[in-house]
């Protein structure tokens, strides 16, 4: 329902006292925080704020007037003092002599570096001019959901006066830059009573002479708008109604769940995507809405919104009220084909001169009626803040609908801002992908040493890492520690026993939608026991089968599926052992086990060749820090095996060794990561020795 807008009204969180000992600068950063914290206030990198601040100029001595604000590329809303642009007022406003007119606004960006006060390196952004030359103090500029329904709607002037009157302005669309600033500028010049502004199809401007009255000010006309829709709506259904039936959260799970790497692989040609699931309430009511074939081929009007979502998402052909997944699927190559078409059409219809080549032609937002919204992107964190946006995109959507019609940006000036030659630039400045960008790995065994070791290399080089293992308590401690260097969006878990089919079907169907599916698997759980033959019980026997031969076999069959489906290939590492080479006494279940491993890995090298599916093997020996399987029987039994006692294991090991080196679980995490990575590209059914030398295992 709109009333959702307007359903909680933003409260201040201003707080007097801890704001009273802050100098300006200092409350710029606290109203920037504390306005960035809500998604109805603003979109994630989205909006930004400014202060005027009187400053000492480090080469005069004398007071001056500096323009603080927010620097290209922030997050209000996790940004610190560093993420400011500071910029001497009186050259921003010596600027105006450098203009030639809105045909060469561009070129001032050029200039602005000229401005810096205190050389500082944060960059300015196209958005500078527009707080410079609004002649307060204070400036907030944010995109609200509620604001933005009314700027997207196609008689916004008449409604920014109907719930505003002179309160707040209204300018017409244009691209955010120099010429918009001057337009600002023009209009609170003229308008000293306004308190702000709404930019069509763009978002809202408000200002102030003080700190916290502009954030109160930004609150209370977002919490004016939304009251407004609310009530002009009328309780009216959203989007029409429904027209579709909503699937349950298990079947909205388990659809997304075959169709992600499905749509990955069609469209991780040049380089792997990182995929997104979002089943939130907002997303169904559109997804099964009677105007989803209307509005979702409108596009997105905030240029924060399609920057991110592209012109306009892909409606996936799903009937839930009469489901035939498999149609879907076998359908999904003609529709991303088309939307490719479509994509480059666009761009040769609006394309100029100096307009930069064609970029990646496919979807980021795919909409599932009855199931949700999938998005994909080249890393997680950007996949997840996209669907975020389209969300943004919905509730506009919602708000404009209910109250009038809604309009996206014309499709000229929808290319102008996507194909802007200063986006271009910002895309050419970003860092080399790092190796494994875009990858998506499962390692079994996640919370030993090894597996954790290996996660880490991984995540270092930008792969997304699921964690699996058994031991459901190591495993919340490996996920969290290493959620806690890298970041909650890259690591997952899933408590997995190798053994049994449905839990490893599980555990694939959960990475498929967390990430939208696998390329790289470490196939690492593991157990170790010692015992004679003589000793060795059927269920020993067996276990060691069990979790190393068998554990081995499922993981790997569902990977296989899962690479099949995406058809662009795959990487498995089976963490083996010496002793699948080399024998050793009294633990002959132990290395029956890993040989068949070995062997396994072999044949699936066979298997998997033509589908461009690489399987290798790493070879670890005697890795006793951090590794699990040495606790308990296991280190008693070889420390008794080899006449000596715990203390003195790892140590005889080490002078066992040809290197004598001591082996450790980072160092099996090297090898697994290049057989993971593109160094061995051409490598397949391969094995790996880390072990320090032993001339046993040397392999013929």
């Amino acid at each position: 329902m709109t009333t959702r807008l307007a359903a909680d009204r933003l409260q201040s969180l201003w707080d007097d006292a801890r704001a009273a000992g802050m100098s300006e600068p200092e409350k710029l950063l606290y109203r920037s925080n504390l306005l960035g914290s809500d998604k109805r206030v603003t979109n994630y990198g989205g909006g930004n704020t400014s202060a005027k601040v009187m400053e000492t100029d480090p080469l005069t001595g004398e007071q001056v007037e500096v323009l603080w604000v927010k620097g290209s590329g922030g997050d209000i809303g996790s940004m610190n003092m560093d993420g400011f642009a500071t910029l001497y007022m009186d050259k921003l406003r010596a600027l105006k002599g450098k203009y030639r007119g809105a045909a060469h606004e561009d070129e001032m960006v050029g200039y602005l570096p000229h401005c810096t006060f205190g050389l500082n390196p944060r960059a300015a952004s196209i958005d500078t001019p527009l707080h410079a030359y609004v002649p307060r103090a204070h400036v907030d500029h944010v995109h609200s959901d509620a604001i933005i329904a009314i700027a997207a709607s196609i008689n916004s002037r008449d409604l920014t006066r109907q719930i505003f009157g002179d309160e707040i302005g209204w300018l017409p669309w244009k691209k955010p830059g120099y010429e918009l600033g001057l337009w600002l500028e023009k209009f609170a010049t003229e308008n000293p009573r306004a308190k702000g502004c709404v930019l069509a199809s763009h978002g809202l401007f408000t200002w102030a002479d003080d700190a916290k009255d502009c954030y109160l000010t930004t609150l209370a006309i977002i919490n004016k708008a939304a009251e407004w829709l609310g009530r002009t709506a009328g309780g009216r259904p959203a989007f029409a109604g429904a027209a579709r039936p909503t699937l349950s959260p298990a079947e909205r799970r388990g659809i997304a769940a075959r169709l992600m790497p499905a749509i990955r692989g069609l469209i991780s040609g040049d380089r792997h995507k990182v995929g997104h699931f979002d089943d939130q309430p907002a997303v169904l009511e559109f997804v099964g809405s009677q105007m989803l074939e209307v509005l979702a081929p409108l596009g997105t009007s905030c240029p924060d919104h399609f920057l991110r979502t592209k012109i306009r998402p892909l409606v996936v052909d799903f009937d839930p009220a009469n489901p035939d997944l498999d149609a879907t699927i076998a359908g999904l190559g003609n529709a991303v084909a088309a939307y490719r078409n479509d994509y480059a059409a666009y761009h040769d219809r609006c394309k100029k001169p100096d307009s930069p080549a064609l970029r990646d032609p496919n979807a980021v937002v795919y909409l599932v009626p009855g199931v949700g919204m999938i998005t994909f992107a080249l890393d997680k964190a950007t996949a997840r803040i996209s669907g975020e946006f389209y969300v943004n995109a919905i509730n506009v959507m919602r708000g404009a609908s209910a109250v009038s019609a809604y309009q996206g940006l014309p499709e000229q000036e929808a290319f102008d801002i996507e194909y802007w030659l200063l986006e271009e630039a910002k895309l050419q400045r970003m860092p080399k992908p790092k190796s494994l960008a875009g990858r998506v790995a499962l390692v079994t065994g996640g919370a030993g040493g090894i597996g954790a070791a290996t996660a880490e290399r991984f995540l270092r080089e930008g792969a997304c890492v699921m964690l699996a293992d058994i031991d459901e308590g190591a495993l919340k401690t490996a996920h969290d520690g290493l959620a806690g260097r890298f970041g909650p969006d890259v690591v997952r878990s899933v408590q997995m026993n190798v053994t049994d089919e449905h839990q490893v079907a599980r555990a694939y169907a959960e990475m498929a939608v967390e990430f939208g599916g696998i390329d790289i698997l470490v196939s690492n759980a593991g157990i170790a026991s010692s015992a004679p033959i003589e000793d060795t019980s059927l269920a020993l026997w067996n276990r060691n089968m069990d979790i190393l031969s068998t554990g081995y076999f499922l993981v790997s069959r569902e990977a296989f599926r899962t690479f099949r489906t995406q058809g662009i290939g795959g990487s498995v590492i089976f963490v083996a052992s010496k002793n699948g080479l080399a024998a050793s006494p009294n633990a002959s279940a132990y290395c029956t086990a890993k040989a068949a491993e070995i062997h396994l890995a072999r044949c699936l090298a066979l298997e998997g060749a033509e589908g461009g599916i690489r399987v290798n093997v790493v070879n670890p020996d005697a890795v006793l820090r951090g590794s699990r399987i040495w606790e308990g029987e296991w280190l008693d039994q070889r420390a008794s095996t080899h006449g000596t006692d715990k203390e003195g294991l790892e140590e005889m090991y080490r002078k066992r060794s040809m290197l004598k080196r001591s082996v450790l679980p980072e160092d099996i995490a090297e090898g697994v990561y290049f057989f993971a990575s593109d160094l061995s590209a051409k490598s397949t059914g391969n094995i790996l020795n880390v072990d320090a030398g032993n001339v046993q295992a040397f392999t013929r």
